[in-house]
Order: structure tokens, then C-alpha cells, then sequence
């Protein structure tokens, strides 16, 4: 599977988004970065800084015509100043630019503290199925613009742009969500804002790879995957998984075929495998738990030393901005090195 295709993340939205696409699982969400060289032999390790150093980044200018990261080009006729978000790539390039939607289907990833807190959780709630959100509610909202996942939300168009341009995202790489920050920016005029939340990521993302190498992070064999009505593994071509394979040693390749087939893993290959640590995204059942008295399950290594985390899907299976990843990394860092 190519790493933009949907996954059980792919909404990039909150817990009833991913739900709503494990249901939807037969119908289907960074660049590729080599790792840097590894440390000279026997060099001691350079002392963590106190905080990443900022990486330069020129503002971005205001306009009303852009292009995203994929070549589609989106006119709008004035600066948008009220942005409905079906998708969470929408609300978290929001945010960094300071900016807050009129209504959004991610609820859980707005209303988290490293978001928007409690101001998160007085957003207007779009109500409705991932791919069929009710389309008056959306209106009601008065937008200047909806922000929508491709491939999903697209058949909404027609029934969108009766009152408000609809723009579709497509997430295969985390220079995507840096590409739709700077074009989000563009639009609403907040090259300042986007230089710095830029600025942030790249840096977190230079650090996070010197952490990882310093401890020994990018040798150790780490798992994400996910579990609701079905199980699978965020492969090397799905956003996350790469993501994940960009700080450590990540042998989980596509499969190859259909969704169901290109992150079908079972619990034999992983056991194969031999993660260390392993990152689950569970949907209702503890995935840990119903595996817990599976005697394969017990021997894989992570599960034998106890580095299995459940970790928070608002934000592992729905954020696919550069806030979401940065904060990913945070904690797959200090959970694997602990």
C-alpha cells in the first residue's frame, strides 16, 4: 500500500474518525529521508542541548491562489476567516498558525492541552459518519472554506460548494503537513506564525534523530499498530509507520495487495520480527488485553518486557500535522529509551 492511502488514521481525526474508517476498512491514511550517519566509532555522545536550535525558515506570503503538495491548485476570492476541519491535518495547521475552526470532526485531538485545551472542547462538533458528515451542519457554520480528506471527503463537493470552496489534503509524508501549513498560511496570511511552527518541527525532527542515534534507538526494532474490529501494522509505506522508521530500526514492510492485506500482519510475524517495543492504537478492546493470555503474543519481546504501550489515537491514529508529529516523537522517544 503507497504510504497516502488510508489507514485506520488516515481520517487524521479523532477516535469516532477512526472508528468510522476501521468500518470503512475495505474502501481503503514521510518523504522518504535516510537515516544520518551513524556516530563515529568509539566518539563519546554529544550532550543534549537544552532545547532543539531552530532551523531557519523564510516566511511564506500571502496569496490567494496556492498549490499543495500534490500539484492541485485551490483560488480562493478572499483570505478565509472561518474554516470548517474534517480532517485533523486541518485543525492542527490551524493552531500552529493561531488560528481556531468554526467547527471541526476532531473534537478529541482539538481539545487536548498541546492544542487548544479547553477552548478545544467549545468548537462546534460536525456531526455525521467519516466521508458523510451532515452537510447542513457544515453550512451552518457559515465557512469561507472546508477542509477535507482526498478520497473521502470528495464526494461531498458538490453539495459543499454550493456555499464554500471544499479543499481536499492528502497526507503521505510529513513534508505534506509542512507543504499544507505553508499553503494554509499563504491563505490566511500567517507566514510569520508558519515560520516559526516550521522553524519548531524541523528542528524537533534534527534532534529527535541525534537522540534516537545517541541511544542507540535507530538499532532497536520498534512496532506501531493498531486494533479495533480488525488488527494490523502501520507499515513503512503508511505515514505513520515511515514516520516511525525515519528514528528507529523499523522492519515492516507493505505486504503489498488491498488494505487488508498490505498491513495484515499476524501475531506469528511479529513474534518473527522480534519488536522491542511495540505502539498500540486500540478501538474499544485493549488490543494488549485481548491478546494477553495468547501464548505467542507473551513471547514476543516487547510483551516480555513490558514496553507495550497503548498510546492516545486522537493523536497517533488522527493528527498528520507537524503539532501531532511533533509530539509523536516526544513520546515514542522517551517510552523506547525508558
Amino acid at each position: 500500500m503507497r504510504r497516502g492511502a488510508l489507514s485506520p488514521g488516515g481520517r487524521q481525526a479523532g477516535p469516532v474518525a477512526r472508528r468510522s474508517v476501521i468500518a470503512l476498512v475495505a474502501l481503503a491514511l514521510v518523504a522518504s529521508c535516510g537515516r544520518s550517519d551513524p556516530r563515529t566509532g568509539g566518539a563519546p555522545a554529544e550532550p543534549r542541548a537544552a532545547a532543539p536550535t531552530a532551523v531557519p525558515v523564510t516566511p511564506v506570503g500571502a496569496a490567494l491562489t496556492v498549490t499543495d503538495p500534490h500539484g492541485r491548485t485551490l483560488t480562493l476570492k478572499k483570505k478565509p476567516e472561518r474554516v470548517v476541519c474534517l480532517t485533523g491535518l486541518c485543525d492542527d495547521a490551524l493552531v500552529e498558525l493561531g488560528l481556531t475552526p468554526v467547527a471541526t470532526t476532531t473534537p478529541e485531538l482539538l481539545s487536548r492541552p498541546d492544542y487548544l485545551g479547553a477552548k478545544g472542547a467549545e468548537v462546534p462538533v460536525v456531526p455525521g459518519s467519516f466521508g458523510s458528515e451532515d452537510v447542513a451542519a457544515i453550512a451552518e457554520a457559515e465557512p469561507d472554506l472546508v477542509i477535507g480528506l482526498a478520497g473521502v471527503h470528495d464526494q461531498l463537493r458538490t453539495a459543499v460548494e454550493k456555499f464554500a470552496p471544499l479543499w481536499v489534503v492528502e497526507v503521505r509524508s510529513y513534508e505534506d503537513s509542512i507543504g499544507y501549513l505553508r499553503a494554509l498560511a499563504q491563505l490566511t496570511d500567517r507566514g510569520r506564525q508558519q515560520a516559526a511552527a516550521e522553524s519548531r518541527f524541523r528542528a524537533k525532527l534534527a534532534d529527535g534523530a541525534a537522540r534516537a542515534r545517541a541511544a542507540g534507538l535507530d538499532k532497536k526494532p520498534v512496532l506501531a499498530m493498531y486494533g479495533g474490529t480488525s488488527v494490523g501494522v502501520n507499515t513503512t509505506e503508511d505515514v505513520l509507520g515511515h514516520f516511525m522508521s525515519r528514528f528507529f530500526a523499523y522492519p515492516w514492510p507493505s505486504k503489498g495487495g488491498g488494505f487488508e492485506t498490505a498491513q495484515a500482519y499476524s501475531i506469528e510475524e511479529i513474534l518473527a520480527k522480534a519488536p522491542q517495543v511495540i505502539f498500540i492504537q486500540s478501538f474499544g478492546t485493549s488490543v494488549s488485553e485481548h491478546y494477553r493470555d495468547n501464548p505467542v503474543w507473551r513471547r514476543v519481546p516487547a510483551v516480555a518486557a513490558g514496553k507495550v504501550f497503548e498510546v492516545q489515537t486522537e493523536l497517533w491514529a488522527s493528527g498528520r500535522g507537524t503539532r501531532a508529529f511533533g509530539i509523536i516523537l516526544d513520546e515514542a522517544l522517551a517510552k523506547a529509551a525508558g
